[in-house]
């Protein structure tokens, strides 16, 4: 690349650097690097450190951005599970549900997930892509620079496929980092010709070995829920998912629990949902390595309990934060907003909730090179404009990032998208 840079001076650089990987977070453990500058070589953090004194040792040569106001700047945000890729609209069900509805109940009258997997199977793959596009660029500009996304609303071996290939297609398009998780096991569909093991015995057996010959993702996600898939359904499914080398995720104890144990079991990078835990699935996720995630999207579209996350932090668990974003529950897909709201329901400190969405985040992806601003780590940066920390989530999301750098690039500046 060939590209270095000098940032600064920034009012507060907050690195996110020597916190813990589980348990609770303290504030007065929030590392704040007063006025800051960030020199980036090839895309990568090369030092952080006290701008005047950077200033008098770094090149002329150098491409200097001088920072004309005060601002605050954190690691990009990742956003670690989302469902991103789909067609059409579920704002009947978000209706039926405010007017009483479960979300069970518009599932079985032909709403819920099945009526987006009909939507999504008549969409182009080029039509899938200016989705994801379109909505990718909505979460940059909320200062998200890596976005899980997943397959899950085709449910046919050629219909997943579409769906990976257009995430992958996208993210040809787009700065951010897109990582692409196949959710092939979202529910039984509706037409298969065959119990749900059957299906998912296909699945394993046809796809597995197609996505991982394209190098289409080396994810795999399951949902066990009633209307979804069972404990018993699903252990064989993911123990062939292991034996391909997979990565792990699971939708865990979203409505009832189960889920957790399983994500335990076959040692899954992490259990998101959680809304259902007790304290049993709190203490067995808590002592394992699999991170809780917390998706308060969801709580937000079905109107239903937040995940337990000051249980989880407090039993010395590991909590990330993504948006859920996805047609049916969770239309929102503001990470910042919800993540906010999250951490005033569940009286989550500001480090807690701002290591979901930054490094915890980046370890439930099993990705190593970002989540924190350090020596030889990815350069993506979000800059608030603001004198303290603390504003950032004070707003609940009404505070936007004025720029947005990927990789060491500017990649988004408010009023110049």
């Amino acid at each position: 690349m060939g590209y270095t840079s000098f940032i600064g001076p920034i009012a507060q650089l907050i690195p996110m650097t020597g916190l813990p990987a589980k348990g609770s977070l303290s504030d007065s453990k929030l590392k704040i690097i007063p006025s800051a500058g960030i020199y980036i070589k090839n895309g990568i953090i090369e030092e952080v450190a006290d701008y005047k004194e950077m200033s008098k040792r770094i090149s002329s040569a150098v491409t200097r951005l001088v920072l004309d106001k005060n601002y605050v700047c954190l690691p990009g945000f990742i956003d670690a599970h989302t469902h991103i890729c789909f067609a059409g609209s579920r704002a009947s069900d978000y209706a039926k549900r405010n007017a009483g509805k479960t979300y069970l109940e518009i599932a079985a009258e032909g709403g819920g997930i099945w009526d987006t997997v009909t939507q999504t199977r008549k969409a182009t793959k080029k039509e899938l892509v200016e989705g994801i596009l379109k909505r990718a660029q909505s979460h940059l500009q909320n200062g998200v620079t890596t976005i899980e996304i997943k397959s899950g609303y085709g449910l046919t071996v050629e219909e997943e496929l579409k769906m990976l290939e257009a995430i992958k297609e996208a993210s040809q398009e787009f700065p951010s980092d897109f990582i692409p998780t196949c959710l092939a096991a979202h529910m039984p569909p509706k037409d298969f010709k065959g119990e749900a093991s059957a299906y998912l015995k296909m699945i394993s057996e046809t796809l597995f070995p197609l996505i991982k010959e394209r190098q289409l993702t080396n994810r795999i996600d399951a949902f066990i829920e009633q209307g979804a898939f069972t404990q018993d359904e699903i252990r064989p499914y993911l123990k062939k998912a292991k034996e391909y080398g997979f990565d792990i995720t699971i939708h865990a104890d979203q409505f009832s629990t189960g889920g957790s144990e399983v994500a335990v079991q076959f040692e899954a990078l992490s259990a998101d949902h959680l809304e259902a835990s007790t304290s049993k699935e709190i203490e067995i996720l808590a002592k394992s390595n699999v991170i809780s995630m917390a998706l308060p999207g969801a709580s937000l579209g079905l109107g239903c309990h937040f995940t337990p996350a000051r249980k989880i932090l407090d039993a010395g668990g590991s909590l990330a934060i993504a948006s859920d974003h996805n047609p049916g529950s969770a239309p929102m897909g503001d990470l910042l907003t919800q993540a906010a709201i999250l951490g005033s329901m569940e009286k989550l400190s500001n480090t807690e909730v701002l290591a979901g969405i930054t490094f915890r985040a980046a370890a439930a992806l099993n990705l190593q090179d970002r989540g924190i601003i350090a020596k030889d780590y990815k350069a993506d940066l979000v800059l608030f404009p603001v004198e303290n920390v603390n504003e950032i989530l004070y707003r609940q999301g009404g505070l936007k990032p004025h720029m947005v750098f990927k990789d060491g690039q500017l990649v988004y500046q408010k009023n110049k998208a």
